[in-house]
């Protein structure tokens, strides 16, 4: 007979981000991510977006009342051993959450900087951007860039693994704990990400897989960061684990969608 575990094994997530109605990237992609993992999910929805394979058909942001009643509501009561944020759309939702953050009394914070939908969509507003770096860069334990996201955080051109290391001391420079630097889009056989820490640099690589199913790769990452990080894991086996688990996601993609399609967020589950 097996016997629930208890609420400290399970690591509560508290995710900040928008929806996606197709289901692959988002909150959604959050949700399956930190549950798959072994952890408990709770949600700020910040936006509720139009979305399938095909791109992002339209977007309705959340009163900014409702953002910051949420995560007070979750806080107040179920309470949080990390915080996971994605799409954030304008400045004074990223300083509502710098709040909510202040509100979790120290949980560590997984930063998705999420500006680009897959499709090309704008998520995150210009001055959104500076705010981000002055109210939520320092409160992060980590901070989850791709290639595009990492020029716009930083104005430098990123198109080598080594571009990607200079970004990535930049932005510890501008305050950020750590910083996952994510290579898919750089070009290359393999795919490699590189963790820095003022401490020096972890590699994560792999050979890159022929697929066009890789919708919600970025929130499925920080998610899965982030329940590591909220299940007691050290930063570098957190990532280690996340980055194991979204490569077969992908490898196991169902193919759903004529365009870039879902991972396969259950395969843990599957595989028990």
């Amino acid at each position: 007979m097996s016997h629930p575990p208890s609420p400290a094994a399970l690591g509560r997530v508290l995710i900040i981000a928008g929806s996606d109605s197709g289901g692959g990237a988002g909150i959604q992609a959050d949700i399956k991510a930190v549950t798959a993992l072994g952890g408990f999910a709770a949600t700020v929805v910040t936006a509720i977006t139009a979305q399938n394979t095909l791109g992002v058909h339209g977007v309705w942001p959340v009163p900014l009342e409702a953002v910051t009643a949420q995560g007070e509501a979750v806080l107040d009561d179920i309470g949080a051993d990390a915080i996971k944020t994605g799409m954030l759309g304008d400045a004074a939702v990223v300083r509502a959450v710098a709040a909510l953050i202040d509100r979790a009394g120290g949980a560590p914070v997984v930063i998705d900087p999420v500006m680009v939908a897959k499709g090309g969509a704008s998520l995150l507003a210009a001055e959104a951007v500076a705010a981000l770096k002055a109210e939520l860069m320092p409160r992060a334990r980590l901070l989850t860039p791709n290639a595009p996201e990492a020029e716009a955080l930083t104005g430098l051109t990123v198109v080598t693994t080594d571009d990607l290391r200079r970004a990535g001391e930049r932005l510890l420079t501008l305050g950020a704990r750590a910083v996952l630097m994510k290579g898919g889009h750089v070009p290359g056989e393999s795919v490699i990400d590189v963790l820095m820490t003022a401490d020096g640099e972890t590699t994560f690589e792999g050979p890159r897989i022929d697929t066009r199913h890789t919708h919600g790769t970025g929130c499925t990452l920080a998610s899965a960061c982030a329940v590591g990080l909220a299940q007691g894991l050290s930063l570098e086996a957190a990532v280690a684990r996340a980055w194991g688990y979204v490569a077969e996601a992908i490898r196991l993609a169902p193919g759903f969608g004529a365009g870039h399609g879902p991972l396969d967020h259950a395969w843990p589950v599957r595989k028990a």
